[in-house]
């Protein structure tokens, strides 16, 4: 995939991947790419806000998602992700009183500054 990660402000993680290696038969984002691309983009938030807090010894799965399609995406796929410390607080609760927790994240892949595509991931967070 040749995924990377392009800014990282705190709240909003930000993962670039070059279409080349990203393409299916008709010369757009393979899908496959583009879900894979935001599962890892939550996960990777999610990873990095544990990391913050202390708790890098916490196993990360995801537990469901649901993904729109909503436009081709022909150019550098480009996930975003954004995790308020509102949300990350009501998370870290569970998470530091009982082992385990779960969130939602929702993650936005971007095609011309449109939103091409919407992914919605329940992660879970246990030891």
């Amino acid at each position: 995939m040749q995924l990377q990660a392009s800014a990282y402000d705190g709240q909003t993680l930000h993962l670039i991947a070059p279409l080349a290696p990203n393409v299916n038969d008709k010369g757009t984002a393979f899908g496959g790419s583009l879900y894979n691309i935001a599962v890892l983009c939550g996960w990777s938030l999610l990873r990095l806000k544990l990391n913050e807090a202390g708790l890098n010894k916490k196993n990360i799965v995801i537990q469901e998602a649901h993904t729109r399609y909503l436009l081709p995406v022909t150019g550098e796929l480009r996930a975003s992700c954004t995790l308020t410390s509102d949300v990350l607080t009501e998370f870290l609760h569970p998470l530091q009183n009982k082992g385990r927790a779960r969130i939602t994240l929702t993650v936005t892949i971007h095609q011309q500054d449109k939103t091409a595509v919407e992914f919605t991931g329940n992660y879970v967070a246990l030891d």
